[in-house]
Parts: C-alpha cells; sequence; structure tokens
C-alpha cells in the first residue's frame, strides 16, 4: 500500500509564508486552503499543511516548539541535481529565508539548508542515483 504523508507546520502569517514558498516553485491545493491553512503539494504522495499557529495549537496538547531556539523538525526535500539544491537555496534566500549551516558535499550525496520565514529548518539533498541503486 502507497500511503501519502502530510506534514503540518505552524505558520505566524499564512499570506507571507505562501508567498515564501510560492517563490520556490510550490503549488496549493485550494480544496483545503481558507484563512487557516493551506496545502502545499510537494508530490503526489506528500503535503504540507501551513496552519496558522492558533488554528495548529487545536490540534496539538503541548506548547509550540519556539524555532529561534529548538528545531521541532528538519524536512528534507529531495533534488533532481547539485544544481537544483543551489536554484533552491538561493530562492529561499532571496523570498526572505535565512541559512543555517554550510553546504554538505559528500561526492555522492550534496546538500543545503535553510530555515522558512518561521524558523523551520528545511533540508535540500541530491543524491548520486549510482550510489543509490545499490
Amino acid at each position: 500500500m502507497s500511503r501519502m504523508i502530510f506534514v503540518n507546520l505552524p505558520v505566524k502569517d499564512l499570506t507571507k509564508t505562501v508567498e515564501f514558498f510560492t517563490q520556490l516553485g510550490f503549488e496549493f491545493n485550494p480544496q483545503f486552503t481558507d484563512e487557516n491553512a493551506t496545502c502545499m503539494v510537494v508530490s503526489e504522495q506528500a503535503c504540507v499543511m501551513l496552519l496558522v499557529e492558533p488554528f495548529f495549537k487545536t490540534f496539538i496538547n503541548k506548547e509550540i516548539a519556539d524555532t529561534v531556539t529548538h528545531t521541532e523538525t528538519a524536512i528534507a526535500l529531495s533534488a533532481e541535481s547539485r544544481q537544483e539544491v543551489d536554484d533552491l537555496y538561493e530562492k529561499a534566500l532571496a523570498a526572505g529565508g535565512a541559512p543555517v549551516k554550510e553546504p554538505h558535499d559528500e561526492g555522492f550525496m550534496y546538500g543545503r539548508s535553510f530555515a522558512d520565514l518561521d524558523g523551520h529548518l528545511w533540508e535540500l539533498i541530491w543524491m548520486d542515483p549510482s550510489a543509490v541503486a545499490g
């Protein structure tokens, strides 16, 4: 059975967050979008639900992590090439994201990390298909 994954992230300003991820090339499913949330489509099997903080709180029993001082998750997205990693990273910074650490280059694997407008950690990763094929 193939499963979909829905990552839920709290955001402070939904409009600014949508603008940020639109600049990175993501699209949104209007069926699951209103003033409280939107569904960012990553692939046919993966979506990120961006929920304004008060609405996000209705789904949890704990406090929302303070992303200024803590990392609540690291979301890794695959890229088709090293160049796509660099391009998405540069788009993220141009849209207001922040660099997190230096690029990680193992030869067969290359990655860069940024924080979005709400401090969520995103990792962009390319892996050489021949190294993954086994």
